[in-house]
């Protein structure tokens, strides 16, 4: 999406995200948007595998290997030193506060962001417990005009999230060993219920995997969440890419992501073109 924003001459002078959302704009804020489209477009399932670190205390990966692989490659930074404005949002587990990250490392604010509850772990962050900010602020308007924005150009990726695993569940799955969609599932096996033979055996291997009533049960919450912050902190402009057919750990399937991205905004252009005072222009 910023790359398409980009290509109409839109360059935002504040990125501010939480969860994917501070990941991928820490890497914007800092110059290299480019090159982490080039490398997310480039992961395959493995890579992905590669980048996880299985943990049995505070959430099913650690994050470690991601975050110093954002180090390495993308962001090791303070944020006085990016050249455009960032801040990410992150929430405080023992009180339900929203917490804005602006100050210090960006890594380690990422990684508070990122930190997605029962998938990854908590982040211990200035004394304080911090989780993934899309708990309190999916889409952070107010975060921005804070930062200081004029105009809000914002993304709410949960417009057609709700439901995604049963809108694609019509369709007779492949053997999970015959196909990489089920990466996932291989990975996390050892989480799942209803493994063992016994009398619901047949009704058990009907139900969701862990990580589809994880992720789906997050969608759910952090779509009214959304819903009810942009009501009353409302977006200039509001692009909503139609990712639903995404799981949540499908980086491998970013090419799919960003193509969306960029047809949510050639949906949107007349309202950028009069929100920006071009309206009427070529």
């Amino acid at each position: 999406m910023l790359r398409a924003l980009a290509a109409d001459g839109i360059v935002p002078d504040v990125v501010c995200g939480c969860s994917i959302g501070a990941f991928v704009g820490a890497a914007a804020a800092s110059g290299d948007l480019g090159k982490i489209t080039d490398w997310a477009q480039s992961l395959k399932w493995q890579d992905v595998v590669s980048l996880l670190d299985v943990s049995l205390r505070g959430g099913l990966i650690k994050g470690e290997r991601l975050i110093q692989f954002f180090q390495r490659n993308f962001v090791d930074r303070d944020f006085s030193e990016l050249p455009t404005r960032f801040a990410c949002v992150a929430t405080e587990l023992g009180s339900g506060r929203e917490i804005w990250l602006h100050e210090g490392s960006v890594s380690a604010a990422v990684r508070a962001s990122i930190a997605l509850p029962g998938l990854m772990t908590p982040v211990l962050y200035r004394g304080k417990v911090l989780v993934d900010g899309g708990l309190v602020n999916p889409v952070p308007v107010s975060l921005c005009r804070a930062m200081g924005a004029d105009l809000v150009i914002a993304v709410d990726l949960g417009s057609d999230m709700v439901g995604r695993a049963w809108k694609h569940a019509a369709v007779e799955p492949a053997p999970i060993e015959e196909t990489e969609s089920g990466w996932s599932d291989r990975l996390l096996a050892r989480f799942r219920f209803g493994a063992a033979a016994g009398p619901n055996s047949a009704v058990e291997a009907n139900l969701p995997s862990l990580i589809t009533v994880l992720s789906s049960s997050i969608n759910v919450m952090q779509v009214r969440i959304a819903r009810s912050r942009l009501a009353g902190e409302p977006a200039d402009v509001l692009v909503s890419p139609r990712v639903g057919q995404l799981g949540l750990l499908d980086y491998h399937r970013a090419a799919e992501a960003i193509a969306e991205g960029e047809a949510a905004v050639a949906r949107v252009r007349p309202l950028l073109d009069y929100a920006l005072g071009r309206a009427g222009s070529a």
